[in-house]
Formats: structure tokens, C-alpha cells, sequence
């Protein structure tokens, strides 16, 4: 069996970083991913989904120092569930993708890791990114 997920999307909003007890990080942050078509009537359809990411121990702290609302990134990883009890008493399930793999995209295809440089040398490729995008 394989439950593996693999996206391309941009960030909804900037990663949200915690700590666990026994101190190992933990970031979540929403993507948005888009695909387009044509309808019978020949007019262009577009449909955006948005996918919960959560990331853990070094990958978070990464993904927590380099990405950004609008971030262009590549994630791995696999979908999970959780069920949980809304405000209406109604039982429901979230999905979420637990990622394990990210590459941020958009002007810069590395790693923190791989790339020594600091952060602010790589923000000039974030910076044509305007507020007004959608996700």
C-alpha cells in the first residue's frame, strides 16, 4: 500500500512555528493549488484547492525561516486524517498532508541546508509577490 502526496502550490499564510514537551518543532501552513480547463462553451475554469500542511522537527524549522505567504513550494509527503468535534457538536474530519520533503521554488530551488547564504539574499525573489494574490 502507498499513501504519498506530492504538491506544487504557494502559501496561503506565513508558517506557523510551535514546540512540542520534548522540544522538537512543529510548522503549519496552508498551499493553494490551482488547475484550469476549458468548458464545453470553450470558457477558461479554474479551481483552487487549499491543502493543510504540517511539517516536523528540522523541515519545520526550515520551512518556519525561509517560506512566506505567497511562497512558491514543492512538498512530499502523506495524507492523514483526524476526526474532531465541531462548535455544533457535529462529528467531523479534517485532512491534512504531513510533509516530509520541501523545495522551495520561485527563484530559489534550494535548501537552507545546501544554500549558506542567508535568508535576506533570497528575498528579492519573493518580492514582486503582491498582497493581492488570492492564495
Amino acid at each position: 500500500m502507498l499513501n504519498k502526496v506530492i504538491l506544487i502550490g504557494r502559501l496561503g499564510r506565513d508558517p506557523e512555528v510551535r514546540y512540542m514537551p520534548n522540544g522538537e518543532a512543529v510548522c503549519n501552513f496552508s498551499v493553494a493549488t490551482s488547475e484550469s480547463w476549458k468548458d464545453s462553451n470553450g470558457q477558461k475554469q479554474e479551481r483552487t484547492e487549499w491543502h493543510n500542511i504540517t511539517m516536523y522537527r528540522k523541515p519545520a524549522e526550515i520551512a518556519g525561516q525561509y517560506l512566506t505567504k505567497g511562497s512558491q513550494v514543492y512538498l512530499e509527503g502523506k495524507i492523514q486524517s483526524r476526526k474532531y468535534q465541531g462548535k455544533d457538536g457535529i462529528e467531523r474530519t479534517a485532512y491534512e498532508i504531513i510533509a516530509n520533503e520541501m523545495k522551495m521554488l520561485g527563484g530559489n530551488t534550494q535548501t537552507p541546508a545546501q544554500n549558506p547564504q542567508p535568508a535576506q539574499a533570497q528575498a528579492p525573489a519573493q518580492d514582486d509577490i503582491s498582497d493581492d494574490v488570492p492564495f
